[in-house]
């Protein structure tokens, strides 16, 4: 079982793992913490974006030579295949490290993943550590493979009886904190740009026209820019054909604060569109921002 040393070196992994989102697609957002022999923290990096060294190349170069003998911890399974850098597992290995926590396994793994490469070379590895934990950072990317398009997150502000609106201040805040951690922000009027200006390097392409209202168009255009997931500013044509076709997995709404105290004359027609629940929900100004995923 992991030591509560190896367990906290999992959930740093998965914090650093972080700074990654909004630069690495269409690679996933993945960290990485060395521990020496003692279980001495030596060493930790990230996978900042597509075509630069992995999150476990950084953590071995940051470590040196007191990598040897010790534990990697990384929150996705080390690639077990040379690309456009070399086979992570391989780089371990190299290392001379003797065990190896994953948190969450590689899909795209070709053949035997890394986690079995490793345990042919003699490693100790245990996977599935802190697995959900690390799906806070790895669930969009995940999502987008198995969806075969990006995780569309879709940001509209409401007046007080509930009707879409053009964003208030509050809300071209939420705005620009959210679009950080992705891929590509959709604006009013359908022209897109990186959600961080530069961050991806020549491997990712931004549409260079509007994106089409057509939701097939639409998602195949952001496909082949290499989007994992896009950030949409509502309300728009292109939002609501999407939400129709259940395309958005999450959306937050941005709410006026009600009185504390106010009469109603009807019935609220629902906040949210079926199939979405709750997720999380705070205030910022005189707004309320409430979170849903679809289910």
């Amino acid at each position: 079982m992991p030591t509560s040393v190896e367990l906290a070196a999992m959930r740093r992994a998965i914090i650093i793992s972080a700074s990654g989102l909004g630069a690495t697609s269409p690679n996933p957002a993945v960290g990485c913490v060395i521990l020496d022999a003692t279980g001495r923290a030596v060493g930790e990096g990230y996978h900042l974006r597509k075509g630069a060294a992995h999150a476990e190349v950084n953590a071995l170069a940051a470590a040196g030579a007191r990598a040897a003998g010790g534990t990697a911890v990384v929150t996705l399974e080390p690639c077990n295949h040379e690309g456009l850098t070399p086979a992570c597992h391989q780089a371990l290995l190299d290392s001379k490290i003797a065990r190896v926590l994953i948190a969450v396994m590689d899909p795209t793994s070709r053949g035997d993943g890394g986690a079995v490469r490793l345990r042919q070379a003699g490693v100790d590895v245990q996977t599935h550590v802190l697995e959900e934990e690390a799906l806070v950072v790895l669930g969009p990317w995940r999502a987008s493979l198995s969806h075969q398009r990006p995780v569309l997150h879709l940001l509209i502000q409401t007046d007080a009886a509930g009707n879409a609106t053009a964003p208030s201040a509050e809300a071209l805040a939420e705005i620009e904190l959210q679009r950080h951690a992705h891929d590509l922000v959709i604006s009013l009027n359908g022209s897109t740009e990186e959600g961080r200006t530069g961050s991806h390097g020549r491997r990712f392409s931004v549409p260079a026209h509007p994106v089409p209202d057509e939701p097939g168009d639409a998602v195949a255009a952001l496909t082949e820019a290499g989007a994992r997931t896009v950030l949409l500013v509502g309300p728009s044509t292109l939002g609501e054909r999407l939400l129709s076709k259940a395309w958005v997995e999450r959306l937050t709404l941005l709410v006026p604060v009600p009185e504390p105290s106010q009469a109603t004359t009807t019935t609220p027609a629902p906040l949210l569109p079926d199939g979405y629940v709750l997720s999380r929900i705070t205030r910022a100004g005189q707004q309320l921002v409430v979170s849903a995923e679809r289910r």
